[in-house]
């Protein structure tokens, strides 16, 4: 599916061909919930890394979270948060250990993106006090990462764009 994205100000557009399109997993970690917002919560899509065209390069930013580590330390992600350096709107992740993905955000797409059958709600453990995450027939809620990939869960409800 076709994607098409931008920020707020509009000085980063961009597009991308995306496999897996559908909005299902909400993901309420520190580093999502702090840079892309959203209800304490961030949404990536999955999407072909060689199709990303991007106009307005020149305002893209990039940030690299710091994971902290169980003995006190911390270490640098290898996963690159875009985001427009003019209206801060979170963008996409692009992790060099998956080369050929690209994970936009789906709250920058501009694109009429389908309705999920069910949504996760992932890391929990990381939510903040304040945030009410829905629990209906349709919700799974878990502490931790899902088992399931992204691939898998759209391959799993008939959604994967092949």
């Amino acid at each position: 599916m076709q994607l098409e994205g931008s920020c707020h100000c509009g000085n980063v557009r961009f597009r991308c061909e995306a496999y897996a399109p559908v909005p299902f997993l909400q993901c309420y970690c520190s580093i999502c919930r702090k840079t892309a917002g959203g209800s304490g919560s961030a949404i990536n899509l999955g999407a072909r890394a060689d199709t990303l065209e991007v106009e307005g390069r020149e305002h893209l930013g990039v940030y690299q979270a710091k994971i902290r580590e169980d003995d006190g330390g911390c270490r640098i992600s290898s996963a690159r948060r875009h985001f427009c350096t003019s209206c801060s709107s979170a963008l996409w992740l692009f992790s060099p250990e998956w080369p050929d993905l690209v994970h936009p955000h789906a709250s920058a797409i501009d694109t009429p993106l389908p309705q999920p059958p069910e949504r996760v709600h992932m890391l929990l453990g990381s939510k903040a006090n304040w945030v009410l995450v829905p629990n209906g027939p349709d919700d799974v809620q878990l502490e931790g990462f899902p088992k399931e990939s992204l691939e898998q869960w759209h391959r799993r409800h008939g959604l994967l764009q092949e």
